[in-house]
């Protein structure tokens, strides 16, 4: 990949796409994560006001310190880039309990880690009205198209997806060539919705680079009876394949019932 020109490419996208919307800038929720920190590194290198929100729910100290560690380093190099604090734990507690509880337990916690995911995008979205600015989205490609590894109207929810495009690993290339801060680059990817220590492998079961292989093969529409393939491979290749299947709704348009016209005559 030819990083320096795709960093160039994804930062005209933005500014190109902001401007011919009349919007001011973007806001970008930062987690300490490495999609967070492309995602507004590319922002911030646009020029325009670039505004990181952190938004503690319960968060795990080391998150909040890489995320304000991050935003520190982009700050002295781009005098675009702003941050705003947001804890949203009082909120997201006050919400559990008005909630009704649930007799499955997985479920329950499960549907709680996305009302966090939800509350960001309400707050992002609340910051980017009052600024004039768009929500940039996070998600890389295994997560958007492959897996759908995201919250329906949470993180899902944005404006523009700038790295969408890019697999996981591409996303690290791109992160050490916008010199990201090392923290980050060594942490463990994960959504930190569940407020312990679990991580992306350990909830969907794969890593990234496992994840983006299956992608590969199921995209080139590989024979996968052709090959030879390891007992781990064909699992891969399952977790792959039921992500998928279970979340097309999150990754498809939204369907809409369209009435014939017969019926509206």
């Amino acid at each position: 990949m030819k990083t320096e020109q795709v960093i160039e490419h994804i930062s005209a996208w933005l500014k190109e796409y902001c401007e011919r919307n009349m919007q001011q800038g973007f806001v970008v929720g930062v987690s300490g994560g490495i999609d967070s920190a492309v995602t507004s590194a590319l922002c911030a290198r646009t020029g325009l006001p670039t505004l990181c929100v952190e938004m503690p729910i319960h968060q795990a100290h080391s998150h909040v310190t890489r995320a304000l560690e991050h935003v520190a380093d982009l700050q002295s190099r781009h005098t675009n880039v702003t941050l705003e604090r947001v804890d949203l734990t009082p909120t997201f507690d006050t919400m559990e309990r008005a909630l009704p509880d649930s007799e499955d337990d997985a479920a329950h916690q499960l549907s709680l880690a996305n009302t966090r995911a939800r509350l960001r995008m309400t707050t992002l979205y609340y910051l980017a009205g009052i600024h004039r600015r768009l929500v940039a989205g996070t998600g890389n490609k295994v997560e958007d198209f492959g897996v759908g590894f995201f919250t329906k109207y949470g993180d899902g929810g944005v404006d523009l997806s700038p790295i969408a495009d890019l697999t996981k690993t591409e996303v690290y290339e791109v992160a050490r060539e916008l010199r990201i801060i090392p923290s980050i680059l060594q942490a463990a990817p994960t959504d930190g919705l569940f407020g312990d220590s679990r991580t992306d492998e350990d909830q969907i079961g794969a890593t990234y680079p496992e994840l983006e292989w299956a992608m590969d093969l199921r995209e080139r529409k590989v024979d996968i009876g052709s090959l030879n393939l390891s007992a781990r491979e064909r699992k891969v290749l399952a977790i792959f394949d039921q992500r998928q299947a279970a979340n097309r709704h999150k990754m498809d348009p939204i369907p809409v019932c369209e009435i014939p016209s017969k019926l509206k005559d």
